[in-house]
């Protein structure tokens, strides 16, 4: 979440003992899941999503739920390790049905 605040964005945080309804509730699809799950501007962003990829979300603003990055693969915002190389990985769109889209690749 510090990756968001110093990009800018306003984070209220908000800790709870199962994430799971909220994720159910939101539509975001299963093997999408991860650690994190947001609320922005009437979008569900998903685990280690970086910043610059939810502004390119805010201003494209496709039809879709949400933005996810599965899992906490290692590079992603917040998942740095000094001395380990990042790992690629795709950042999706998913919409109510579960069907997702390659949104970025990293």
């Amino acid at each position: 979440m510090g990756h968001l605040r110093a990009s800018g964005f306003p984070v209220k945080e908000e800790n709870v003992q199962d994430i799971t309804p909220i994720k159910r509730r939101y539509g975001v699809p299963a093997q999408l899941e991860a650690c994190h799950t947001a609320l922005v501007e009437g979008y569900v962003v998903e685990g280690h999503v970086p910043a610059d990829l939810i502004d390119r979300l805010l201003r494209e603003r496709p039809r879709v739920v949400g933005i996810a990055v599965p899992g906490m693969p290692p590079g992603s915002p917040g998942m740095e390790t000094p001395g380990q190389a990042p790992a690629r990985y795709q950042v999706l769109t998913f919409d109510r049905s579960g069907r997702t889209t390659v949104f970025a690749s990293r």
